[in-house]
């Protein structure tokens, strides 16, 4: 048959990866589920392009409208 060894050898692999526990930085982890105040600065920098382009949209969407189309 031949599997046995392959077999062992994927078990041994499973189990490793499952009893795995990498080093864990708790700050970096704490410091990302608390949000930081910059997330919004980087919203800000594409409200002028959703301004800008609103309109393009707006005429795409009643393109695609099947309603519209003879």
């Amino acid at each position: 048959m031949g599997r046995g060894r392959q077999k062992a050898k994927a078990t041994k692999q499973a189990r490793d990866m499952k009893y795995f526990s990498p080093a864990t930085d708790l700050s970096a982890l704490e410091r990302e589920l608390a949000g930081n105040s910059g997330s919004s600065h980087d919203d800000d920098q594409y409200i002028d392009y959703a301004d800008k382009y609103a309109d393009y949209v707006k005429d795409a969407e009643e393109d695609d409208d099947p309603r519209t189309q003879g």
